[in-house]
């Protein structure tokens, strides 16, 4: 269980929605960029000035003590599920709009929910499950099951791929959880990026020339697979933007994740489904369709109800001082 110093919600929502604020923007210009750079040289360069950014907080919150731990192991698979996550989403991102992709990968929340249960011991009660049924249904929505492979514009892996990086980004946070009662959130960062790093540098070895890119021409294997270019000058300004989102997103989440529930902040993530809309419309000019608008409002909602009832049993819990029932 956590502790009451570091058991903080109102600040946990803060950061919670500042992390999200950040994503949307790194969403953006990374579909911006898509079109004319290799997947791994853009994680790369964000990586590697989030990295700067990131040791900068660590002499901030205590110097380089900070990034001592004793679960290095646990610490290397947060940093893969956050890999996992960021690539299968970034890769569905460069061809499907950007509210899609979004509404998507928000089953990362359901799926923290319900993780919740075996990995953290949390309890659900059977209306905040209902809720994520719910939820999941408007998943499923946006899935178009009813159409055939053949009417969709995109394949259906595709699809699937923020659905996949929506369950590895709710099993690292439940990992945040975890490693965060010990470690700093500056550090959790710093061990995020540097996984990163060390992933595109993998990918560069083996790809960085292109030649796994002449052989395909689908859209994601091109922006994973196409060779490392120069940037030009005026995509300096995104790359940078990119490294500072990724310090601020990084320092953000993993404070949010240590100092309250995990069912208490992660529906503030779903800020960042009106958010895609607005960029989706400001820079492309495009709205989403009928099954998204759908499957957003279930999502959304689903959200809203479990942190309304949480919130709810909090306060009767305060009052009586009643073990919880679900």
């Amino acid at each position: 269980m956590q502790s009451s110093a570091l058991s903080r919600p109102g600040m946990g929502i803060v950061f919670v929605l500042v992390g999200i604020l950040t994503i949307s923007v790194n969403d953006m210009l990374i579909k911006q960029l898509s079109g004319g750079y290799p997947l791994h040289q853009v994680v790369f360069t964000r990586s590697a000035i989030g990295l700067l950014f990131g040791l900068a907080m660590v002499q901030v919150e205590g110097g380089w003590s900070v990034l001592r731990t004793r679960q290095p192991g646990l610490h290397m698979l947060r940093g893969l599920m956050v890999v996992i996550a960021n690539m299968t989403y970034f890769l569905a991102l460069a061809v499907l709009p950007l509210a899609d992709a979004t509404a998507l990968f928000f089953a990362a929340p359901l799926f923290i929910t319900l993780l919740s249960i075996p990995l953290l011991g949390e309890k659900v009660g059977p209306l905040r499950m209902g809720a994520v049924i719910v939820g999941f249904a408007g998943v499923v929505i946006m899935q178009r099951p009813w159409q055939g492979s053949g009417e969709l514009e995109v394949s259906r892996l595709v699809l699937l791929l923020p659905v996949l990086s929506a369950l590895a980004y709710a099993l690292m946070q439940i990992m945040t959880r975890k490693l965060g009662a010990t470690t700093k959130a500056s550090a959790l960062a710093v061990y995020i990026q540097g996984m990163f790093l060390l992933v595109s540098l993998g990918f560069w070895a083996m790809a960085g020339d292109g030649r796994y890119a002449q052989a395909s021409d689908n859209a994601s294997l091109q922006f994973l697979l196409r060779a490392w270019v120069w940037p030009q000058d005026g995509d300096w300004i995104y790359l940078i933007g990119l490294g500072l989102n990724a310090a601020i997103t990084g320092y953000c989440l993993s404070q949010a994740y240590r100092m309250a529930d995990a069912a208490t902040v992660a529906p503030f993530e779903y800020i960042g489904l009106p958010l895609a809309v607005f960029w989706g419309w400001a820079i492309w000019g495009s709205l989403p369709a009928w099954e998204v608008w759908i499957g957003m409002a279930l999502i959304m909602g689903a959200g809203l109800f479990v942190f309304l009832r949480e919130q709810q049993k909090a306060r009767r819990v305060a009052r009586t001082g009643l073990k919880r029932r679900y």
